[in-house]
């Protein structure tokens, strides 16, 4: 009997003695998917808000040639006019018949006295000074008569528009007396328009001329490309933002219609992954998981770029080691992975 709880004893002693399975032998795999890493470039965006306004330098402001009465207002705000349609119609005032008719008045009497003095220069009872004076008077007579008419002192007169405008804005109304150089109308040209936009200073140092923007209307309407043509050098103290004007090309935008401006103004080099692999810890930084030997290993990493689904990172990243999108959630650094089609896929 002690010879077998000797036996007995050894052969514990035996089992007890022998190594134990490796942990990795029968520990779990997580299916997950992965995508090459690679180097890239996205473009670096400052986002504007605005609203479509006229470009000063396509305004074009109508004014009264002369003292008059509104007679006829034929245009309304927003409508579209080719050159040479009808504005309004003014009609003269009472002192401004007056004064077309003393115009009228003194022309003929300096023709009349040129025509006397031109006699009495052939009856030698005149001088060339004289002539030269009658002359002058003559001329200068008919000049204030012929600028009284043009500018509608004669009867009604037709405002036309000088060319093919918008009709902003409208500042006469029928029967109204408007004095010389009252504004009447404001027109633009169809292709004047432009995104008025406004920026933080400290992105607006990065813009400049010339930089391509990428617009969107609000209302949903197509997307267009622009460019920027002003930044400006002071912050506009009613919003604190830099005034930035992008180009509208014609018929992309109405006046008043908002739209927001995605300027290019470089590019950010790194590598380029889809938004999906980025994770957040509690503490707010940011990582990305990488299968390595067919494990997971979080790496941190800075976003210094996001353009739509995509992302430019960097960290100390292994660039031949795949990066894990679906599934990366739930790994921690060391875990098995395995391809959604059964292969592990391999490190460097």
């Amino acid at each position: 009997m002690k010879r077998l709880a000797w036996t007995l004893a050894a052969a514990g002693l035996l089992i007890v003695a022998l190594p134990a399975p490796a942990d990795d032998v029968n520990k779990p795999s997580v299916l997950v998917q992965t995508t090459a890493l690679k180097k890239g470039s996205l473009p670096k965006l400052v986002a504007a808000y605005g609203t479509a306004q006229t470009n000063p330098a396509a305004r074009d402001s109508v004014m009264a040639p002369i003292g008059a009465t509104v007679a006829e207002v034929y245009v309304r705000v927003g409508q579209t006019v080719a050159k040479g349609d009808p504005l309004l119609e003014l009609a003269p005032t009472p002192s401004t018949r007056v004064a077309y008719a003393s115009a009228v008045s003194a022309q003929r009497v300096a023709s009349d006295e040129l025509v006397r003095t031109r006699q009495l220069l052939g009856e030698s009872l005149a001088t060339g000074q004289q002539i030269a004076a009658a002359e002058k008077a003559d001329s200068d007579a008919r000049a204030a008569l012929a600028a009284l008419r043009a500018q509608g002192a004669a009867g009604p007169l037709t405002v036309r528009a000088p060319s093919s405008a918008i009709v902003m804005a409208v500042a006469a109304t029928p029967r109204a007396i408007v004095a010389e150089s009252s504004p009447l109308v404001e027109l633009v040209r169809p292709n004047g328009l432009a995104l008025i936009a406004g920026v933080i200073p400290i992105q607006a140092s990065a813009i400049k001329v010339a930089d391509e923007a990428t617009v969107t209307p609000l209302s949903g309407a197509a997307t267009f490309a622009s460019r920027v043509t002003l930044r400006g050098a002071v912050v506009d103290s009613a919003n604190g933002l830099v005034p930035i004007h992008l180009s509208v090309p014609f018929g992309a935008l109405l006046p008043g219609e908002t739209a927001q401006a995605s300027i290019t103004t470089g590019r950010v080099n790194g590598f380029v992954v889809p938004h999906a692999s980025i994770l957040v810890h509690d503490n707010g930084d940011t990582y990305v998981v990488q299968a390595v030997n067919g494990s997971a290993k979080t790496v941190s990493v800075r976003v210094l770029a996001s353009v739509d689904s995509m992302d430019v990172i960097d960290g100390p990243l292994d660039a031949a080691a795949p990066l894990i999108l679906a599934g990366n959630y739930q790994l921690q650094d060391g875990m098995k992975v395995r391809l959604s089609n059964g292969a592990v896929r391999p490190g460097p």
